[in-house]
C-alpha cells in the first residue's frame, strides 16, 4: 500500500512538472513576434511550442480521465486546480506581453516575455513589488481579472484541503477502537 502511494506521489508529482514545462514551451516559444524561417532559426521555436500545446492538452486529457474516473480523490483535485492555474498563468502572461508589444506604455517595467511572467506570478502571490505595474487602463482591468482568479483558486484550494482533512479525520474516528483506547 505505502509502495503505491509513493509511485502516486511520484507520477503526480511527474505529470505537474511536464504540466509547467509545456507550459513554458508554449509560453516562451509562442511566435508572438514576426517569425524568420530562413535557414530554420525558426524550426526548432515552432518545434518547442507545438511540444509545449501538444503536452498541455494531452495533460489535461489526462487528467480528466482520470477524474471521470474517482471524482472524489482529494490530490487529483488539486492536481486540476494546479494545472488550470498553470496554464492561467501561462495565457496572463501572454496577454500582459502582447499588450505591452501592441499597446506601449501599458506597463511600466514590463519589457520581455520573462517580465510578463514575473509580473503574472508576482500578481499570482499577492506580492506586489511595484518594480512591474500596470499603469494604462486595460491593463488594470486584466490585472483585477487575474486578482479575482487568484483568490477565486486560493479559496478552492483552501475548499478541498480543508475537505480532505475532514474526510481523514472522519475516517480515522472510525477506524478507532470501540472504548477510547489509543
Amino acid at each position: 500500500m505505502t509502495e503505491n502511494r509513493a509511485v502516486g506521489r511520484f507520477s503526480r508529482a511527474l505529470h505537474n512538472l511536464l504540466a509547467v514545462v509545456c507550459a513554458l514551451l508554449f509560453y516562451y516559444f509562442l511566435p508572438l513576434e514576426a517569425v524568420s524561417f530562413d535557414r530554420l532559426s525558426g524550426v526548432p521555436a515552432l518545434l518547442a511550442f507545438v511540444v509545449g500545446v501538444a503536452g498541455l492538452i494531452w495533460l489535461a486529457r489526462w487528467r480528466i480521465r482520470r477524474y471521470v474516473r474517482d471524482p472524489r480523490a482529494t490530490v487529483g483535485r488539486i492536481n486540476d486546480v494546479l494545472l488550470v492555474v498553470c496554464v492561467v498563468v501561462t495565457f496572463f502572461a501572454l496577454y500582459y506581453y502582447v499588450l505591452e508589444l501592441r499597446a506601449p506604455g501599458q506597463f511600466e517595467g514590463l519589457h520581455t516575455r520573462t517580465d510578463a511572467l514575473y509580473y503574472t506570478m508576482v500578481t499570482l502571490g499577492t506580492i506586489g513589488y511595484g518594480d512591474v505595474h500596470a499603469v494604462g487602463t486595460a491593463a488594470k482591468v486584466a490585472t483585477m481579472v487575474q486578482v479575482a482568479f487568484d483568490l477565486g483558486v486560493i479559496g478552492i484550494l483552501i475548499a478541498i484541503s480543508t475537505s480532505h482533512i475532514i474526510q481523514q479525520l472522519d475516517e480515522a474516528q472510525r477506524n478507532r477502537p470501540a472504548g477510547g483506547a489509543d
